[in-house]
This record gives C-alpha cells, structure tokens and sequence, in this order.
C-alpha cells in the first residue's frame, strides 16, 4: 500500500495549479529545513501534504530530468513523487532517480548531516549506498517580490 492513503488524502492540504503547487513545494521544504530548490518539478498538477503525518505528495504532467549543475549530477523526477518529511529529513521517498556513473539509482531518504551548520547533505538509497553533497547546491535564490506602490495624490 502506498503513502496516501484515503485517509491522509481526506486530512492533507491539497493545492492544485502549476503556479500555486511550486510555491507551496518551497513552502514546505522550508518549514522541514530542507533547500529549496530538491524539488524542481516542473507542471505540477497536485501538491498534499499531511501536517500529523508528514505525507507529501506531488503529481506533474510528465516525468523530468534534472541537472545540478553546481555537482554536475542528473536526477530523474517520476509522474508521482511521494514522501515523509520531518525537520532535516525526508524519508520513505518515491519517485526520484539520480544517475551515478551509467545507471540510475533509486533514492529512498535525504537527511541533513548534523550538525546542520555543516551545510552538507546525504542522499541514501535503498541498498545502503550514499552520497552527501553540499546543501548550497540544492538552494535557488529567493526572488523578491516588489513592495507595492502607493500612489501619492498632488494637492
């Protein structure tokens, strides 16, 4: 049985629309102390989340490859991307590939590496293998949004 359950869909935020999905994927990376940027999906369909049991759920379109360029590495982002998140972790993950030398690896948790000063982070997978990389290189620049102006009326 997957993740979302009936039970966690009934009880979960769920948002749709491309434009709202990703805001609300870098909302919640934040709220778990992850970097922004882990997730780039892309015509997001569906975001849930389950705030009592940290379930996460994204549906696109079509499935994606990234590339980091700041580690050089390709990552493979299926139809459905499902999780459990806590602070500093995300675990229980589906969905998500990366390529290590000319295979790709099935993902299955992402921690970051106490203390998180460190500025590192590990990416596991289901045999036991692991690789950590620098948290700077799942980060995207927040763009600010412009204060709104008010127009001043000339007596």
């Amino acid at each position: 049985m997957g993740l979302v359950t009936d039970e966690v869909r009934a009880r979960a935020e769920k948002y749709t629309g491309d434009a709202l999905c990703r805001e609300k994927t870098k909302e919640f990376l934040k709220e778990v102390d992850m970097p922004n940027g882990l997730l780039p999906l892309k015509d997001i369909e569906e975001v849930g989340y389950d705030r009592e049991t940290g379930v996460v759920w994204l549906k696109q379109k079509k499935s994606i490859t990234h590339k980091f360029e700041s580690i050089g590495k390709l990552v493979s982002y299926g139809t459905e991307v499902t999780a459990v998140v806590e602070v500093g972790k995300i675990k229980k993950l589906t969905g998500v590939k990366a390529k290590e030398l000319l295979i790709w690896v099935t993902l299955n948790e992402l921690v970051l590496e106490q203390p998180t000063s460190s500025g590192k982070i590990n990416f596991r997978t289901p045999t036991g293998l692991s690789r950590t990389f620098p948290v700077s290189a799942f980060v995207v620049p927040e763009v600010e949004k412009p204060a709104p102006v008010k127009e001043a009326i000339a007596i």
